[in-house]
C-alpha cells in the first residue's frame, strides 16, 4: 500500500521514516519529494509498506503525530488523477505563426516594418 506522509519538517531524512514506519512492518520504499533545482525538500514524501493491514495500523497512530515540533498527515495515497490538468504548452508567442514582430528583418534581410 502506497501512503502519503504531508507537512515533513525540511530536515528529515528518509531514514528517519524508515525508523518510524518499519515499526509497523515490512517497508519496500521510501521517497522524500525534493525540489529539482535546489534539492531541498518540499515537505511531504511517500512510504509503500507490503502489508495493507500493516500499512494501516502504520497511517492510525502516525497520523496527527509530531516530528520535530511539526504535526504531520498521513493517509493512504490516492492515484494522481491527469485528467483535468492542462497540457504543456511552450508557445509563447501565441498564434499561428509564432507571433510575428515589427521592426525586424524580413525575408530578404532588407530592414522592415510589419512587411514578411
Amino acid at each position: 500500500m502506497n501512503i502519503f506522509i504531508g507537512s515533513l519538517p525540511y530536515d528529515v531524512k528518509e531514514a528517519d521514516l524508515l525508523d518510524s514506519f518499519e515499526e509497523y512492518g515490512k517497508v519496500n520504499s521510501i521517497k522524500i519529494i525534493t525540489d529539482k533545482f535546489t534539492g531541498r525538500s518540499k515537505g511531504f514524501g511517500f512510504v509503500e509498506m507490503e502489508n495493507e493491514e500493516e500499512a494501516k495500523k502504520a497511517i492510525a497512530e502516525l497520523n496527527g503525530a509530531t516530528i520535530d515540533g511539526r504535526k504531520i498527515v498521513v493517509n493512504v495515497s490516492e492515484p494522481r488523477d491527469n485528467s483535468e490538468r492542462r497540457p504543456f504548452n511552450n508557445n509563447r508567442a501565441g498564434g499561428g505563426q509564432g507571433g510575428q514582430r515589427s521592426g525586424g528583418f524580413n525575408r530578404d534581410n532588407n530592414r522592415g516594418g510589419d512587411r514578411y
